[in-house]
């Protein structure tokens, strides 16, 4: 009980310590400069800003302020972010030269420094983190830690209710209260299919066997997803903890996470976590002062896209080549060397405690009926606020993209976004106002996956992108079985055809049946939602399609082979925007009179169409 009285005393002094973090009315003279350091502010010298704080402060013989960093504020758009609290002021884009004069201005002289405030959506400057349009119709739960604590450091965690549901767990709650919480919760797994979480945990606790695993799986390969990865990197004990009580819950007493090399600071983090935990005794033997003992151990995957398929990771975690095996038999009876295993992603995890602290009831409020909860999206592609987004389950497309996303870059019109990755689908500009939950999601044709969410406007075209999606899954196919190792290639070239203007009427029939039936005999997941895009695009954008196929034609011009770009003379104002960003001088014309483009010169790159304000050049 030494262990968990120390925890108690930690959690009581701590949090007064750093009740300003959240409490912007607190009675205090000390200033907290939160600094993000995730790895889109790090690629933007985060630490050189931090290291400048902390010199600067020194030099100074400034006291009562403390640098912290911290994992990732979401407005990834307007970073590196800074903020300062208790007064929550916002400071974007902040670059290592700027700290001299934040130090001096806001901290010596308490005025704010309105060049470095953020800028709202509407373009007024907006100084509380809460008054930006980008957090209002979010709720953090999983995320609710990163930005707001040093992911370092075990005792601010722990000041926030760190290791509070475990101890809750441990000494009120059996195994099967606590599998029953999650049950009732309504839970799902946020990795992609959406099964229930607790029914996963209640079967694996019913599998025969005295050895069982937990595997947390952070092998996040969509392109443009960043959801897992943020979250261990800014709130890394609360997956650790969440591995425990899930261990707890079906009787296992090892743990593992795999986690893809490419993700440095996430991995780093999490190593600095287990030992962390080690050393306060919350990991290893007679935790808390309870008979239960669990551990857990990192395993780095290679950045094969197929082991994020849970079967592929648990070869990959034995040792062997990252192939999916045949199902059944499910890990929960035969996973990790062929004893029972339970397998979750980062997201899933991280909603655990919470669940387990503020009751199934809670969590079972928020979302849609058949959805609870939240969902964390990789918000990226053609959106002016790129960034992490944390929103209710049944928040609709447009929302996301235009009242928390900001909209479309340049005055562009949407035409679709993109979720589940290369095994999700598209979704038009009809379906804007589609609750984003699984239910809907397939519906539409689209799906949930793990969280990104790739937004495009009206110059991408639609069989271009499909080509892309195929090609990366072509790559990523382990080439275990037929369809996917074969009929994904098969599409790919047909899509090649049609982009070159080599295709024909019977090749758009191909690959439609193609698509159709590869999924009905694929092994596994990789390989069954490989041609959802072109599914989706098919079902949306088949005009598209059928002006490469028939008119050998690509509007957008993407698609250089088949692309006719000219200038609306009606549209255009002879503004020059395209003639000076023209790569090769192909463009002529006056200020004040319509612009020609020489096809001859023209080497079709797309760059005028994306530049012209008045939308005259396609």
């Amino acid at each position: 009980m030494e262990t968990l009285e120390k925890i108690r005393k930690i959690r009581e002094e701590k949090r007064k310590e750093l009740d300003l973090r959240v409490n912007s009315n607190v009675g205090t003279k000390e200033k907290h400069i939160l600094v993000c350091h995730g790895t889109g502010c790090t690629s933007s010298k985060s630490p050189q800003i931090i290291e400048n704080f902390r010199k600067i402060l020194e030099e100074k013989k400034i006291e009562n302020v403390r640098v912290i960093q911290t994992g990732c504020f979401g407005l990834c758009a307007k970073g590196p972010i800074v903020i300062i609290r208790p007064e929550d002021t916002f400071y974007a884009q902040v670059t290592p030269e700027d700290c001299e004069e934040i130090i001096q201005t806001h901290i010596i002289e308490g005025k704010t420094v309105e060049r470095l405030l953020c800028q709202d959506i509407d373009g007024s400057k907006v100084q509380k983190l809460d008054d930006l349009t980008f957090y209002k119709k979010q709720k953090r739960i999983a995320l609710q830690n990163c930005g707001r604590i040093d992911p370092e450091q075990i005792d601010e965690y722990i000041a926030f209710d760190g290791y509070k549901a475990l101890e809750k767990v441990l000494l009120e709650m059996t195994p099967e209260e606590v599998i029953d919480t999650i049950e009732k919760s309504g839970l799902r797994g946020r990795g992609g299919a959406g099964f229930p979480t607790g029914k996963k945990w209640a079967l694996t606790k019913a599998a025969t066997g005295k050895q069982k695993y937990v595997v947390c799986n952070a092998d996040e390969g969509d392109p443009g997803a960043f959801m897992d990865r943020s979250i261990l990197e800014g709130d890394p004990h609360s997956v650790l903890e969440a591995m425990m009580i899930a261990g707890y819950a079906i009787g296992a007493n090892q743990g593992y996470i795999y986690v893809r090399a490419e993700y440095p600071i996430a991995v780093e983090r999490f190593e600095v976590a287990i030992k962390q935990a080690r050393e306060y005794g919350i990991l290893g033997k007679n935790i808390l002062g309870s008979s239960f003992e669990f551990d857990v151990d990192i395993r780095l995957g290679a950045g094969a896209f197929v082991c994020g398929e849970e079967t592929a990771l648990l070869e990959s975690i034995e040792g062997k080549r990252g192939q999916p095996r045949v199902k059944p038999p499910y890990p929960a009876n035969q996973g990790l060397w062929f004893k029972p295993t339970l397998i979750n992603n980062v997201e899933t995890f991280a909603n655990v405690t919470r669940i387990i602290l503020n009751g199934a009831d809670w969590y079972n409020s928020i979302g849609t009926e058949h959805s609870k909860g939240t969902k964390v999206f990789a918000l990226g592609g053609n959106v002016v606020n790129v960034g992490l987004v944390e929103v209710p389950m049944g928040t609709t497309l447009r929302e996301i993209v235009y009242d928390i996303g900001g909209g479309i870059p340049n005055g562009r019109d949407f035409k679709a976004a993109q979720t589940g990755g290369p095994s999700g689908g598209c979704i038009p500009k009809e379906h804007l106002d589609t609750p984003i939950d699984y239910e809907s999601l397939k519906e539409i044709g689209s799906m949930m996956g793990s969280g990104g969410l790739i937004v495009m406007d009206d110059t991408k075209c639609m069989v271009n992108l499909s080509k892309f999606y195929l090609s990366f899954t072509v790559d990523e196919s382990c080439g275990k079985c037929t369809p996917c190792r074969i009929g994904t290639k098969r599409m790919l070239e047909l899509l090649e055809k049609m982009t070159t203007g080599e295709a024909e009427l019977d090749d758009l029939n191909k690959l439609e049946e193609l698509a159709v039936n590869i999924p009905k005999t694929a092994i596994c997941g990789l390989g069954q939602s490989a041609p959802n895009p072109v599914l989706s695009t098919l079902k949306y954008f088949r005009e598209e399609y059928l002006e490469h196929v028939k008119y050998k034609e690509c509007k957008t011009g993407e698609c250089k082979a088949l692309a006719k770009i000219q200038i609306d003379s009606e549209k255009c104002k002879g503004c020059g925007m395209c003639k000076r960003n023209c790569p090769v001088n192909a463009i002529e014309g006056e200020t004040g009179k319509t612009h020609k483009i020489d096809e001859a010169t023209c080497i079709k790159c797309g760059t005028c169409i994306s530049v012209c304000p008045f939308h005259a050049i396609g």
